[in-house]
C-alpha cells in the first residue's frame, strides 16, 4: 500500500551515485523524494520521480530553509531516510585543480553550501520526521576529506573533512530521537565527474579497479535499513583500499 510505503529523500539523484541510490532504494519499493536545482530530468527511471521532485538550490541557504515546509507537507509526517549525497567540486580553468591560493571566498561559500550546510539545515528541519520513522541520515563524504587528492579542490576536501565530524556531532545530539547518523567516503567511483588521469590512481588501488555507483548504493542502503540498526556515529570507507 502506498501508505504504508517507506520514504527517502536524496539529493544529488540525477547522475552517478545518486542516480544508482535511486535505483536501489526504488527495488526496495520505497517512496523518493529528491530535490536538486534542476528540474527533474525525464531519463530518471522510477515511478513518480516527477511529482515527487523538489527544486531547491542548496547553495542558497535561504532557500534551502525556505523549502523545509514544502518538503514536510510533501513527507506526510514520517522521514525513514534523508541521504545527503549533493555534492560540487569546481575545477581551475581548464579542469585544473582549485588549491587554497587560488580558490576565491564566493567559491569556498558555494561550496560549503551545498556540500556542508545543506546537510545540517535539512536534518534538523525534518528531526520531527525522522524521528517519527526510527530513521537514518547519511552523509556521503569522499576519500579527499582524509587526504590532499590530486584533482579535488581544497574547497571540496575540506567540505567534506567537515562534514566527517557533522556527523559525529550529528548522531551525538540524533541519537536520543532514535535516529542513526552515518557516512560513506566514496573513492574512485566510475561516474561522469572523473578527471583524466584517475587511471594512474587506480593502478595502485588494492582491488586494482574503479568502483561502481551501484556499489555504493548497496552501502548507502545497509546504512538506511534495519541490518545496520546498532550503527551510527561511523563512516564507512567504499574505495577499494585507497585508505590503506
Amino acid at each position: 500500500m502506498a501508505d504504508e510505503r517507506k520514504t527517502l529523500l536524496l539529493t544529488g539523484a540525477s547522475r552517478g551515485i545518486g542516480h544508482a541510490t535511486v535505483k536501489r532504494f526504488a527495488r526496495e519499493g520505497w517512496r523518493i523524494l529528491t530535490c536538486s536545482r534542476q528540474p527533474f530530468p525525464e531519463q530518471c527511471p522510477w515511478g513518480g520521480g516527477r511529482e515527487d521532485h523538489i527544486v531547491i538550490d542548496l547553495g542558497d541557504p535561504g532557500r534551502t530553509i525556505a523549502a523545509i515546509d514544502e518538503i514536510r507537507a510533501r513527507v506526510g509526517g514520517k522521514l525513514h531516510a534523508l541521504v545527503n549525497n549533493a555534492g560540487i567540486s569546481p575545477k581551475a580553468p581548464g579542469g585544473g585543480r582549485l588549491n587554497t591560493l587560488e580558490t576565491d571566498l564566493s567559491t569556498w561559500g558555494q561550496v560549503f553550501h551545498v556540500n556542508f550546510f545543506a546537510s545540517i539545515v535539512l536534518a534538523r528541519g525534518l528531526k520531527d520526521e525522522l524521528s517519527a520513522a526510527q530513521g537514518a541520515v547519511v552523509n556521503v563524504t569522499s576519500i579527499a576529506g582524509s587526504r590532499v587528492h590530486p584533482f579535488a579542490g581544497a574547497a571540496y576536501a575540506t567540505s567534506k573533512a567537515a562534514l566527517k565530524a557533522l556527523t559525529r556531532e550529528m548522531a551525538h545530539d540524533f541519537g536520543p530521537l532514535g535516529v542513526r547518523v552515518n557516512a560513506i567516503a566514496p573513492g574512485e567511483i566510475e561516474t561522469s565527474i572523473l578527471s583524466p588521469g584517475t587511471e594512474k590512481i587506480v593502478e595502485g588501488l588494492p582491488l586494482r579497479r574503479l568502483g561502481q555507483p551501484r556499489e555504493v548504493a548497496d552501502v548507502i542502503w545497509f546504512l538506511c535499513s534495519d541490518a545496520s540498526s546498532y550503527v551510527t556515529g561511523t563512516e564507512i570507507e567504499v574505495n577499494a583500499g585507497q585508505h590503506v
